[in-house]
């Protein structure tokens, strides 16, 4: 749904993010026995301390955290393994990465 205000651009962003996110959990369940040990990729910008707010993110134990450095040397992937109970929890994870600035999700 979009509603019309000075930004117009967000709003009909954030309603594209839902569907998004309504799609991947139908998809989840449709595929995924849980629990599971769910794979997130990411790509962010090596400039800055994106690959360590990640890594926060994600702070719990028992976590996989791989990251590699692009030929350039200004992006960095980095690849998480973790233990998920729900779908709805892959989505959490992926909303609070969501708000990192610069970040890709693969």
């Amino acid at each position: 749904m979009i509603i019309k205000n000075n930004n117009n651009f967000i709003l009909f962003m954030a309603g594209k993010e839902e569907v998004f996110y309504k799609k991947l959990k139908t998809q989840l369940k449709e595929t995924t026995t849980f629990p599971t040990d769910y794979m997130y990729k990411f790509i962010v910008p090596a400039d800055r301390n994106q690959v360590q707010e990640v890594q926060q993110i994600f702070d719990k134990g028992g976590v996989v955290v791989n990251t590699k450095k692009s030929k350039t040397g200004k992006y960095v992937s980095v690849s998480i393994i973790i233990s998920v109970l729900t779908a709805d929890e892959v989505i959490k994870y992926y909303r609070k990465a969501e708000k990192i600035e610069g970040i890709i999700s693969l």
